[in-house]
C-alpha cells in the first residue's frame, strides 16, 4: 500500500476527522447518518442507519441515502488511490446503476471490495495519460445479512496535464 494511501485511510477513518470530513464536504451524508466503518487497500464498509432524516413515506429508508452510502464505499476507494498522485488525477461518476431487493428497515451495511482493481485503474490513467473508468460495485445487506441493495456505480479517472 502507498504512504498517501495509509496516511489516508488514517484520517477518513479517525474519529473526529473523519466526521469533520463528512460534514465540511458530503453534509447531506453527515446529517443522514451514513458512517465509514472500516476501510482498507481492498475494500470499504459504510452504513446507513433507518431514522426519520434518512426514511421515506413507506417506513424504509430513502432510496437516495441507500445510494449516498454505495456511492461513498467507492468513492472513498478512489479518493484513496488519487490522494498524493503526481500528476493529480481528477475522478467523476459517469454512470449509476441500482436494484433493490428488500425493504432496508434497520441499519444497512454496504461493502465494495474493488480497491485493488481502482489502484491498478489509477496507475494505468497516469500511465497512458487517458481516461480510465471502473465499474464498481456496492452491496448493501441487512443486520441478518440480506441484501437489500446492490449498485454499480462507474467512476472515470484521469491524470491532470
Amino acid at each position: 500500500m502507498k504512504e498517501s494511501a495509509a496516511q489516508f485511510i488514517k484520517q477518513i477513518t479517525h474519529p473526529i476527522k473523519g466526521k469533520l470530513f463528512l460534514l465540511l464536504k458530503l453534509p447531506s451524508a453527515f446529517f443522514s447518518g451514513v458512517r465509514i466503518q472500516s476501510v482498507t487497500d481492498e475494500c470499504c464498509v459504510v452504513t446507513v442507519p433507518y431514522k426519520w432524516f434518512s426514511q421515506n413515506p413507506f417506513r424504509s429508508t430513502y432510496f437516495a441515502c441507500l445510494a449516498m452510502a454505495a456511492e461513498m464505499t467507492t468513492g472513498v476507494l478512489g479518493l484513496m488511490q488519487i490522494t498524493g498522485r503526481k500528476p493529480a488525477v481528477s475522478m467523476l461518476v459517469v454512470n449509476i446503476e441500482g436494484s433493490f431487493f428488500k425493504k432496508a428497515t434497520d441499519i444497512t451495511s454496504f461493502v465494495c471490495e474493488d480497491g485493488k482493481q481502482m489502484e491498478q485503474l489509477v496507475d494505468e490513467a497516469i500511465s497512458t495519460g487517458e481516461a480510465k473508468s471502473i465499474k464498481a460495485r456496492s452491496v448493501g445487506r441487512n443486520k441478518a445479512g440480506e441484501i437489500v441493495a446492490e449498485f454499480y456505480i462507474t467512476w472515470s479517472f484521469k491524470a491532470k496535464s
